[in-house]
């Protein structure tokens, strides 16, 4: 069994301490109860991108925080942040556990109609990661959009996504997240944040983790600061998949950088 919690949360605009401070606060009640904690894209500003050159130089000390808080809490957490790196920006992931780096992601596919493609580098690589027996796959937001990309052969059993997913495609949101999950025979967790941002877009959560059927298993109450708790099975899963083994007749393909 995998503990996981999604952690829908507003985010406090171009404000990283306060975000900090929010999030400790949220995590604390967490300790020895969850293996896995996802936070939405941005955890630390909010999605932005002219203002990145602010928010980038605190990269360090959210990674800081971020393995004190895994250590502290005795579990994995993931979630995305702005990094800067040889002048390049980039919208990345990262997975702590037992105090170091385990996954980093840059973000594939970047927003262009919110111009994230004209401020940030785009990802190259797709990366999966161990908790115990169990695979996982980290996205973010847009990439969402993108089954080629999200495609998983039997590669791993929990498809993620951290996002800053505006109210106005929510729709679009909830559809996707379970057909990533019904056509990758795989456990799909959609983290995303409520309250406005900067630019005054709204966002209403709909955090939510469904099973390999399609089985929506839980799911956060819209526009809500809320914690969504769940024990995911491995041997269910697995005992699905050899029952029904739709990996064998997948098509192969290879993606081009």
């Amino acid at each position: 069994m995998l503990r996981i919690s999604l952690i829908q949360s507003e985010i406090f605009w171009n404000d990283v301490e306060v975000n900090l401070l929010h999030f400790s606060e949220i995590l604390c009640p967490l300790k020895g109860n969850s293996d896995l904690i996802i936070l939405p894209e941005m955890f630390t500003s909010g999605f932005m991108m002219d203002r990145k050159d602010e928010i980038a130089p605190y990269a360090d000390k959210t990674l800081k925080w971020m393995t004190n808080q895994s250590l502290e809490l005795g579990t994995v957490l993931v979630g995305s942040i702005i990094v800067c790196e040889d002048t390049q920006y980039y919208n990345r992931l990262y997975a702590i556990g037992n105090g170091k780096i385990i996954c980093s992601y840059d973000k594939r596919h970047l927003f262009r109609m919110g111009e994230e493609n004209h401020h940030f580098q785009s990802g190259s690589k797709r990366e999966i990661f161990t908790i115990g027996k169990w695979r996982i796959c980290p996205l973010i937001c847009y990439d969402l959009r993108f089954p080629v990309w999200s495609r998983g052969v039997n590669e791993y059993d929990l498809l993620i996504y951290v996002a800053n997913w505006p109210e106005a495609r929510t729709e679009v949101w909830n559809t996707l997240l379970k057909a990533r999950a019904i056509e990758n025979q795989a456990f799909v967790a959609g983290v995303n944040r409520v309250g406005l941002d900067g630019m005054k877009l709204k966002y209403s959560g709909s955090s939510s983790i469904f099973d390999a059927k399609g089985k929506l298993l839980g799911k956060c109450n819209d526009f809500k600061n809320e914690i969504l708790n769940l024990e995911l099975s491995l041997s269910d899963l697995k005992s699905f998949r050899q029952k029904f083994p739709v990996h064998l007749d997948a098509d192969s393909f290879q993606i081009d950088s």
